[in-house]
């Protein structure tokens, strides 16, 4: 494991002691990324080191914080070839623990905590998040407190309750989750563990960059399409891909990446077609993939500055794109897909459409959980379809002298 040299903001370049827990950078509130003495590093953490390391991401322990892992098994997802579009692989999160990509980020943050003594932790979250949270918390011996919109999916308020977390739900988004959290936590002496907020969760997200690479064969693909409401792993990758080259494992090349959104809640895709540098707070988000409704990022500086370095872009697509690519997905690759991975696909098949990637091009799909979490959600939007459709079937009626009958 690394000794942790310094963090540094992601805003101004300040460097902060990682000695003692930290959140944002004390000068402007950026976000901290955590920083290695990466020369040493290389001289014996290898490619070919890698031989015979655990199935999870703590195969790269060498560039992850040195503290003793809360871990539940998770990382190294699979990398599964479509079996309908070549070039195009799934990298399949939904068989993380606690169902989705978040164990990654919430396992590092929580083996930090408790490495710090941390006792109470706290996130606003839309679901998936506070799962994970819930679980390494339970396995931590840590108490968990989480606030998530009252219509979050059920498997992710069962979970955290079963994991004897304290849920509080909230008429609202995941920004007044934050806000309520916020106004709490100094009197309850809770650690905020909110996206973004602490420099760990980009730590554990970054191991998704180095799975990328290693499973490929250390070849970057073209593009890398990444459903994203905080964005931290989208971050996280770019970090590892930057320590990789430092690391001497890969060359410059780099991946576009595609920030894909629900057109519902889709700050992201707006602040890039306006070639902004910041986005703005969406208004009336709504969207059936909850993961994807956060209205505003905190680190989407970070994310739109990725997307110009990389010459990738972000891209909305419908609620209904995204629940028919759910149920592709599941039917023609035998993946059952979160709403908010789906979305990769119908964000995928845009940009060929678009002419902005070629069909020869390789690209990583990223489904960032498991359909299973999502089952009444899923449910309650098959339905609805259903529902329609049998509606339009049944035929207008016209009045024709005097007699109402259909035609």
């Amino acid at each position: 494991m690394a000794k942790i040299s310094y963090l540094e903001c992601t805003k101004c370049g300040e460097k902060v002691s990682g000695d003692q827990p930290q959140t944002i950078c004390p000068k402007d509130g950026g976000s901290l990324y955590v920083r290695y003495d990466l020369d040493a590093i290389k001289k014996k953490f290898t490619r070919e080191s890698l031989a015979g390391r655990p199935a999870s991401m703590w195969r790269y322990a060498g560039v992850l914080p040195d503290a003793d892992p809360v871990t539940l098994g998770e990382g190294f997802t699979p990398m599964l070839p479509s079996r309908k579009t070549p070039n195009v692989f799934i990298k399949d999160e939904g068989l993380n623990p606690t169902g989705s990509f978040k164990a990654r980020g919430l396992c590092a943050a929580v083996t930090m905590a408790r490495h710090y003594g941390l006792r109470k932790l706290a996130i606003p979250s839309a679901g998936n998040a506070a799962s994970a949270l819930a679980a390494y918390c339970a396995a931590a011996a840590i108490e968990a407190h989480i606030f998530m919109p009252k219509d979050v999916p059920q498997a992710n308020l069962v979970e955290c309750q079963s994991y004897g977390a304290h849920v509080t739900l909230v008429d609202g988004l995941i920004s007044d989750c934050a806000r309520m959290l916020g106004e709490q936590k100094e009197k309850q002496g809770w650690f905020d563990i909110s996206t973004l907020k602490e420099p760990f969760r980009v730590e554990g997200k970054k191991t998704m960059g180095y799975e990328v690479a290693e499973q490929l064969g250390w070849q970057l693909p073209d593009a890398i399409f990444y459903p994203t409401g905080g964005g931290v792993g989208l971050i996280g990758m770019w970090k590892a891909f930057e320590e990789m080259e430092q690391l001497g494992w890969i060359g410059k090349k780099r991946p576009k990446m595609v920030a894909v959104q629900s057109a519902g809640c889709a700050p992201i895709p707006k602040a890039w077609d306006e070639g902004k540098t910041v986005s703005e707070m969406w208004k009336d988000a709504s969207t059936v993939a909850a993961g994807l409704r956060v209205p505003k990022a905190y680190g989407d500086y970070i994310i739109l500055d990725i997307l110009k370095k990389s010459g990738g872009t972000a891209i909305a697509v419908s609620d209904a794109e995204i629940m028919e690519c759910v149920r592709r997905w599941a039917s023609e690759e035998g993946v059952f897909a979160a709403p908010e991975g789906a979305a990769s696909l119908a964000a995928y098949e845009k940009l060929i459409a678009s002419k902005f990637l070629k069909p020869g091009d390789t690209c990583v799909l990223f489904n960032t959980g498991s359909g299973l979490k999502y089952i009444d959600v899923i449910a309650a939007a098959s339905s609805a379809k259903k529902e329609k459709e049998k509606e339009a079937a049944v035929p207008a009626g016209r009045n024709i002298g005097g007699i109402i009958g259909p035609y």
